[in-house]
């Protein structure tokens, strides 16, 4: 759409407010002018499109600048429905915020993909983008062109993952000692570093449950759909643990049925196990008593084929998505078979993993194949005052629970999205066993090679070079300034001792804001996090520098119609999608 700039400001406005939303073409003394924008459009162009997002992106990272470091400021937030949210997990944080400008909206979505992607470094994606796209304001102001500004960033990005590549230190990941000490440097800022390893602990034995390793070599951990963890408030912080195989919330279905089973033959199905009504409305009259007594007969029969089907296997458990009525239960209750029944159906394929047995959709499909054995222990605690099934003692398990206790609810919601940090640390580093030194250590020292690189590039691309450089400085300055130290003391001593040899390790001791070696501390980042950190948020500096003009406003059609439900769905999805 054209919207060409008149040129008296006063006529233009004056002429906008006439333009209605059809194209009106008006005639004026210095020539023809055609208005094709909407008169309530609002546009930004050029300049101040640039500065504005320059800004937007500056107050985004301005949120979340306290939350980085162990020694981090937590955020409370309100959500919609008057619930509190207290925590200093960059994403959940951004995920709560609403926000209106554009710019704004997309550097939320860093920390989303961060976290989809890697699971950590969600807080230093937007601090950095943010203050890539602050270094790239006074650049702008010496009137230089962004698409400049845009190739120096894309070649200092280039040659930082080069930088990266030659300081990361590989790790064996069947150590316990070096994989906990590098998940212990991720959780470390986070709210559970107190309950020392216990935390870091849990996520690698879950993690290396779940991990299976394919036929061609490559290795797969799917913790989402595997690893569930089950918040139970009250007891004590040291009772977290994960099973070696998986419990779930429900109790068998009639009182009488065995609550503990050694070595249970398990069967899984996902068919009801109750009569089935007709699809349509039937009326049926009987004028006979006899022929009333036939139709409950038939049912019954029915039912009794089904059971017979399930017996036939010899199962101690049958568990099932559906319902189980009463007459199932009778039957089965009279073989001394345990019920469960309406369990999720993620619980299901967790159990099928556990136990080895598959999940069978009609109970005529039964055979020996489908009936799980690999369980050790069945048993039904009561805890608080839910009934909990625990199935464990399995052999070589593939999936698993992870019960977190403690003592409210908002300390195991916090718990929990430290624990899914730490999980994805756990498999960045069994999928990618490369390390790099942390508390800033690996930005300062790239900004310090950044610096002598940028010597020896000409042209004005020398400039965006070297603001990258000085831009990364901002993750040791964040971390020194959020423990209290004296910044800029601590910042020229980083800056002294990276541009000697020898000094790619020194960083920031978040605890004390002193100058120390991390990796003789154990602070260290998964190559994988750090990598997708420093991409992500270099592009989408240059995406936002990248844009020269900002055209708002909907025309009311699609404001009051489309446009509303849009959103409103996607949000949806999304809660779906965390309930897992």
């Amino acid at each position: 759409s054209l919207g060409l700039k008149s040129p008296h400001p006063t006529v233009s406005k004056e002429l906008r407010a006439r333009t209605d939303t059809s194209v009106a073409a008006m005639m004026m003394g210095g020539g023809g002018q055609t208005y094709v924008l909407n008169r309530n459009t609002k546009r930004e162009q050029g300049r101040k499109a640039q500065l504005t997002n320059i800004q937007a992106g500056k107050t985004v990272a301005s949120i979340v600048r306290t939350t980085l470091g162990p020694r981090a400021m937590l955020k409370m937030l309100l959500d919609p429905m008057g619930g509190i949210v207290m925590t200093n997990d960059g994403n959940a944080i951004l995920r709560e915020v609403d926000v209106t400008h554009p710019a704004a909206k997309n550097m939320i979505e860093l920390s989303r993909a961060q976290d989809e992607e890697v699971g950590d470094g969600t807080t230093s994606v937007i601090i950095l983008a943010g203050e890539f796209l602050g270094v790239a304001e006074p650049l702008l102001e010496k009137k230089l062109h962004p698409t400049l500004i845009v190739a120096g960033y894309m070649q200092a990005l280039e040659d930082a993952l080069e930088i990266m590549k030659q300081i990361a230190v590989p790790i064996d990941s069947n150590d316990p000692e070096a994989v906990r000490e590098v998940v212990r440097g991720a959780i470390d800022t986070k709210f559970v570093s107190r309950y020392g390893n216990l935390i870091s602990d849990l996520a690698i034995k879950a993690t290396k449950m779940v991990c299976i390793t394919k036929p061609d070599g490559k290795k797969e951990i799917d913790l989402k759909r595997y690893a569930k963890v089950e918040k139970l408030s009250g007891g004590e912080l040291s009772e977290c643990v994960v099973l070696d195989g998986v419990m779930f919330n429900k109790d068998i279905t009639h009182p009488r049925m065995r609550r503990m089973i050694k070595n249970p033959r398990v069967v899984l199905l996902d068919c009801p196990l109750e009569y089935k009504k007709g699809e349509s409305q039937t009326n049926v009259e009987i004028t006979k008593e006899a022929d009333w007594e036939k139709l409950l007969q038939q049912e019954e029969d029915e039912m009794k084929k089904v059971c017979d089907d399930i017996i036939k296997v010899r199962p101690d458990l049958v568990i099932t998505e559906k319902g189980v009525s009463d007459l199932a239960q009778h039957f089965l209750l009279k073989a001394n078979i345990s019920v469960v029944r309406r369990i999720r159906k993620t619980d299901n394929n967790r159990i099928a993993r556990v136990t080895g047995a598959s999940i069978c959709n009609r109970t005529e499909e039964l055979t020996e194949a489908s009936v799980g054995s690999k369980c050790g222990l069945f048993q039904i605690k009561k805890i608080g005052d839910e009934y909990f099934a625990f199935m464990t003692e399995c052999e070589d398990p593939k999936a698993c629970t992870v019960i977190l206790r403690g003592a409210s609810r908002d300390v195991l919601n916090e718990m929990e999205r430290n624990l899914q940090d730490a999980f994805c640390v756990a498999r960045n580093i069994i999928l990618e066993p490369r390390m790099l030194p942390g508390g800033g250590a690996t930005e300062m020292e790239l900004a310090a090679r950044l610096k002598e690189k940028a010597k020896c590039i000409a042209g004005t691309r020398q400039f965006a070079y070297k603001a990258i450089a000085d831009a990364l400085e901002v993750i040791p300055r964040s971390l020194a300034h959020n423990c209290g130290a004296d910044v800029v003391r601590v910042m020229t001593d980083l800056r002294a001792r990276h541009a000697t040899e020898g000094g790619v390790n020194m960083g920031i001791d978040g605890n004390k804001g002193t100058v120390a070696d991390t990796k003789a501390l154990g602070i260290m980042d998964t190559f994988a996090v750090k990598q997708q950190t420093l991409r992500t948020s270099i592009e989408a500096a240059a995406m936002l520098l990248r844009i020269d003009d900002i055209i708002s406003g909907i025309s009311k059609k699609q404001r009051g119609g489309g446009g509303g439900g849009a959103p409103a769905q996607e949000e949806e999805t999304f809660g779906d999608a965390r309930d897992g």
